[in-house]
């Protein structure tokens, strides 16, 4: 989630740099070319950064970063073993 204290402008200007940034990722692979990628995956990692959503946290109520983190191995366990994945959309 990106850092609702940006304001709607920096927002939409940030996202937009992260979606030309994954583009350039999915380009390069394409081409087959590997220093591209890594120039393309810094933009990607630098654009999440900017919008809050890697890098030090943004919210004041102290609750851990549990990003990157896979469900089951965290505070959300037992929430997480009862989501009926059989919908449409879960795995």
């Amino acid at each position: 989630m990106a850092n609702p204290g940006l304001g709607e402008a920096e927002r939409t200007g940030l996202v937009g740099h992260l979606m030309k940034a994954r583009r350039a990722v999915r380009e390069a692979k394409r081409n087959a070319a590997p220093e591209a990628e890594a120039a393309a995956h810094k933009a990607v990692d630098k654009a999440k950064r900017e919008l809050g959503e890697r890098g030090p946290v943004w919210w004041e109520d102290d609750a851990p970063d549990l990003n990157r983190h896979m469900a089951k191995n965290t505070t959300y366990a037992e929430w997480y073993a009862k989501i009926d994945r059989s919908r449409s959309g879960g795995s």
